[in-house]
């Protein structure tokens, strides 16, 4: 399961299908309607700031799908605001768009060829960028 910190634009059709899915399979994990990964490293932030940020985090899923042309079930999350965003570190933000890079490259060299990550990428709109090293649910 990866939750990406990163915004979804910067996926390729299948990162941003498995983001769905897996953000899915989060959402029925949190609110307690699945038996299994329930004690996966990416779902502590969730549980730490609260489950209900799950659905924030579709929206914003669905929202660059549907920009795509993808026709994503809207029904499947709540439209939810937040007010105060997650904390995401430098460092965090720093591993995963190194590991995108390496997936796609591997996977889709063409949508590579078209990317373009800044030093800072855009993060999913749920985060909020602070200093620090890399998370300690993540499994580097």
């Amino acid at each position: 399961m990866r939750l990406w910190s990163l915004h979804p634009c910067y996926l390729d059709t299948k990162g941003l299908l498995a983001l769905w899915r897996e953000a899915l399979l989060a959402k029925n994990v949190l609110e307690g309607m699945t038996k299994g990964y329930k004690n996966h490293p990416q779902l502590d932030r969730f549980k730490k700031y609260g489950p209900e940020f799950i659905h924030p985090f579709l929206q914003v899923v669905y929202e660059e799908a549907h920009a795509r042309g993808y026709r994503f079930d809207q029904s499947k999350f709540n439209k939810l605001s937040f007010s105060t965003p997650i904390p995401v570190t430098t460092g965090q933000i720093a591993f995963e768009k190194e590991h995108l890079l390496r997936k796609l490259q591997e996977r889709a060299p063409g949508w590579i060829k078209n990317l373009e990550i800044a030093q800072n990428p855009r993060l999913n709109p749920l985060f909020i960028r602070v200093d620090g090293e890399i998370e300690p649910w993540e499994r580097a």
